[in-house]
């Protein structure tokens, strides 16, 4: 086992990635988009930026402990509240550091895996990808949501019966920018019950500037809404979002991300899936359950089988 195939470049797909690094195994990862870290997002316009995906995370289990605090030596993690964490000086920060001195290919969106003699080939949507060590990949793992790993796997013959366990609940995350300072101090809201789950002020984490917020609508009202228009989403939800925090909110700014694989509300139980036959596997937060460190461990879980093996 010398090298491996790792399709998404999100945590779990970077932290499997890095510790099969660490083990001297290369890996070549595949994302469809432009950069890391998935859900651990951050969107820049002009001289805003907003968390848009996971506003922070937590550190329970001793390995993501101490990955965090060599994140905060980097100087790429700060504490927010309390026991909260975020990237700096945006979320996709941890993911870029773990990314540093890899291979990536971004802008692919990988449609299919087809076993050759020589080893796993990958296919995008446009065909065989040329990257260098394609058709010569020793593994694949497929470090994606649920949803998006079940269709490249029906693609290529292969079933992993558990991935149909998983259920995700969508997001409408709200990124507003304000044409005057809110006189709340509050960092942050998290209504009970309603159209809102989560209102952060985001220019009030570290190493961010400016009064803007991020808004996620909550899981029921993002499933009743999931297929509307961004500006109708923003003429919905502005308002709810005045009520809440007690003062008009008259945004210069103002879109609307529509996540539909946000948050797990069922996960499978099991770290990671692998098939040793085939040297093929699968992780994700939905594997453990909906939060960052779920994904980080279950991408360190992912590499560990895979080393067991090498």
């Amino acid at each position: 086992m010398t090298s491996v195939a790792v399709i998404g470049a999100g945590l779990a797909g970077l932290a499997a990635a890095d510790h099969l690094r660490t083990a001297g195994i290369d890996c070549t990862l595949f994302d469809k988009s432009r950069s890391f870290g998935g859900r651990m997002s951050t969107r820049r316009v002009d001289e805003w930026q907003f968390d848009h995906g996971a506003q922070y995370f937590t550190a329970r289990g001793d390995a993501f402990q101490a990955q965090v605090q060599r994140w905060i030596s980097e100087g790429v993690v700060a504490p927010w509240f309390d026991d909260s964490y975020v990237g700096t000086p945006g979320m996709t920060a941890p993911a870029r550091a773990l990314a540093a001195g890899m291979k990536v290919v971004t802008g692919c969106e990988v449609a299919q895996l087809r076993k050759l003699a020589t080893g796993w080939s990958i296919d995008s949507t446009a065909g065989l990808v040329d990257a260098p060590g394609n058709g010569k990949f020793d593994a694949v793992i497929v470090a994606v949501p649920a949803p998006q790993a079940q269709a490249i796997f029906a693609r290529s013959a292969v079933h992993f019966s558990a991935l149909s366990q998983v259920r995700y609940a969508p997001c409408w995350a709200l990124m507003l920018a304000l044409d005057a300072p809110l006189s709340a101090q509050q960092l942050w809201w998290r209504p009970e019950g309603g159209d809102i789950a989560w209102i952060a002020r985001n220019g009030s984490k570290p190493q961010r500037s400016g009064d803007t917020l991020v808004v996620h609508a909550s899981p029921s009202w993002s499933r009743e809404h999931l297929e509307e228009m961004p500006d109708d989403v923003l003429k919905r939800l502005i308002p709810k979002v005045s009520a809440l925090i007690g003062a008009p909110v008259k945004p210069i700014y103002a879109t609307a991300h529509r996540w539909r694989f946000a948050l797990v509300e069922q996960a499978v139980g099991e770290a990671c899936l692998w098939n040793d036959e085939l040297s093929l596997g699968a992780c994700g937060d939905w594997c453990l359950g909906p939060r960052v460190e779920c994904a980080y461990d279950s991408g360190l879980a992912m590499a560990q089988k895979i080393v067991g093996r090498a």
